[in-house]
């Protein structure tokens, strides 16, 4: 019997900042003495290549690049890796710090989208769009 595998992935589904964000507007994260953040990771990812990863596929890359593995994964670390339940991009501090949505398209795969943007209330508009807020900064 295999492993319960464990998935981020949301469809059709708009993450939103959090109610106690204090982002006015979308920025990018600043790199902080010189070493990349997980939100550097996450930004460069999933900014750069709008539609193309799954949540589940932009943490697992950040896993291995943050274990420094530059190789293609095997089979066997990614069935590890999600084996545990992984925090969602709901967690990401792109939407709870940094002012950006993320949207998950009908296939899975996830955008950024600046919620002072157009797009982002195009999306907050639309009834097919479902919303979940971000896991909140504070208690």
């Amino acid at each position: 019997m295999s492993a319960k595998i464990h998935t981020t992935n949301y469809f059709n589904t708009l993450i939103t900042p959090p109610d106690d964000t204090k982002a006015l507007s979308a920025t990018v994260p600043p790199v902080k003495e010189g070493k990349k953040t997980i939100a550097n990771f996450q930004f460069e990812l999933i900014y750069d290549a709008p539609y193309q990863y799954s949540s589940d596929e932009v943490l697992f890359q950040i896993y291995m690049l943050r274990k420094g593995a530059e190789h293609d994964p095997v089979a066997e670390e990614k069935q590890a890796f999600f084996s545990k339940g992984q925090a969602c991009l709901r967690t990401s501090p792109l939407v709870k710090q940094y002012g950006w949505g993320i949207h998950h398209d009908a296939a899975g795969k996830v955008a950024l989208v600046a919620m002072e943007s157009d797009a982002y209330r195009e999306l907050i508009d639309d009834p097919e769009v479902k919303k979940v807020k971000a896991m909140r900064s504070s208690r």
